[in-house]
């Protein structure tokens, strides 16, 4: 009989690459987790030289569950000889490339972990889930923790050469050989790759645009009590709110977790501001202006406009396009044969519960960053992965291994118990 593990995870992004680092020394845990990919590997479109994470360091693998863990950002600093560099820079905010060399560098040290194994099918003889991976071999677990990560979003159909910002680097130098390129989207990926283009503008000689439906480049709100949202507490008072009331929630919610760092905007006022000194800008910024359709000729792009606030349309003519348009879950196919197991809402959706497990016995299959639409904008922040892992481990473990912080605010969301009272009408 196939052995049996007591936990598999699917995927490895930084969440179950978390997970696995906080298995790995407990004696009483038999975890394995799987990817398809070659080795680890984030968002390499996307590992500009200058771009700084957007959450400290502590927001790491594994330090806010476990702070004395070998698997900590400063342990890895300090393996590679880098530890005093980053003091005497005195910035708690890693650059994005030294993040991804540290992910590497914790899953290069796991025993757990089983690289091009790419996940087929999943399903259940009754007794254990059965993982079948593409290379014909077959694991099984009591628990599984689904890692798959998001796919890349386009609010609208579009044909040719276009690109998201997940491939942006791959494509970069074929870009700058454009006449025109527009960045289409209003988060930190369009500012990064708007600001990278705009310092190559004057090179290259190319026109530069961008385009946000959004009704300014907005910066993430990072004041300190906006921040104790990324807590316990919050995303508990967020998932006892009905759907709907959640769903209107989220809506106003964009600058706690899409909008642009403080810094990049600044940077590129500055940079146009220097250009206008001297000769004047080639560029066009649109704010409030979505695009809903982009037709591609054969040679460049027709773009159609329609400015949200004064109801206006227009047209924009670019050779090169770069969507920046954010990512989506996505349910994987290999769960089809368990899909009976699991609970989804009235879209589709997998329906994670209190302790992010999603099937019907509620202590069976966990997610990953699969659950903003229930336990609200912290599913996807960095700084909340040590937290759910926790939790996750305690549920499949039966104690807590990690503490898992009840409260961490001094603010309280809703009327506590000892305010309520009945307000006459």
């Amino acid at each position: 009989m196939t052995h049996v593990h007591d936990l598999l995870g699917i995927g490895l992004g930084p969440f179950n690459l978390g997970l696995a680092c906080l298995a790995d020394p407990l004696d009483d845990l038999d975890a394995v987790f799987l990817d398809g990919a070659d080795g680890f590997s984030w968002h390499p479109g996307m590992l500009l030289p200058d771009a700084t994470m957007q959450v400290p360091f502590l927001a790491d693998l594994v330090t806010l569950a476990d702070p004395t863990s070998r698997f900590s950002y400063l342990a890895f600093l300090k393996d590679v000889g880098r530890i005093y560099p980053f003091y005497v820079r005195e910035s708690f905010y890693p650059l994005r490339r030294e993040y991804d060399d540290y992910c590497r560098w914790a899953a290069d040290r796991l025993g757990s972990v089983r690289w091009g194994e790419q996940v087929v099918a999943v399903e259940h003889d009754g007794e254990s889930y059965v993982v079948r991976s593409a290379t014909g071999r077959t694991w099984r677990a009591r628990h599984l923790v689904l890692g798959t990560g998001t796919a890349p979003r386009l609010p609208f159909e579009v044909e040719g050469p276009a690109l998201h910002s997940a491939d942006y680097l791959a494509r970069r130098d074929d870009l700058l050989a454009s006449r025109s390129i527009t960045v289409v989207g209003s988060g930190q990926s369009a500012a990064e790759v708007y600001a990278d283009l705009l310092a190559e503008q004057e090179r290259h000689g190319f026109e530069l645009g961008w385009v946000t439906r959004s009704p300014r480049f907005f910066p993430l709100e990072y004041t300190k009590l906006t921040l104790e949202m990324t807590s316990p507490e919050w995303s508990a008072y967020f998932q006892a709110l009905p759907a709907p009331r959640r769903a209107e929630v989220q809506s106003g919610q964009a600058a706690l977790s899409k909008g642009i760092s403080a810094g990049t905007v600044d940077a590129i006022f500055d940079e146009l501001y220097r250009r206008s000194a001297t000769g004047g800008v080639d560029t066009t910024l649109l704010t409030a202006t979505e695009v809903t359709a982009a037709r591609w000729d054969g040679s460049a792009y027709t773009l159609d406009l329609r400015h949200t606030e004064q109801d206006t349309t227009g047209r924009l003519r670019t050779e090169s396009l770069v969507l920046a348009t954010g990512y989506a879950p996505r349910v994987p196919d290999f769960l089809d044969p368990v899909r009976d197991r699991l609970r989804w809402d009235d879209r589709g959706r997998l329906l994670a519960g209190a302790t992010f497990a999603v099937d019907h016995a509620d202590a069976e299959v966990f997610v990953q960053n699969a659950e903003e639409h229930t336990h609200g904008f912290v599913a996807p922040d960095l700084g909340m992965g040590a937290m759910r892992s926790s939790v996750i481990l305690a549920q499949v473990l039966g104690r807590e291994p990690y503490p898992v912080e009840k409260r961490i605010a001094f603010q309280e969301w809703g009327i506590p118990d000892r305010l309520r009272h009945p307000v006459a009408r």
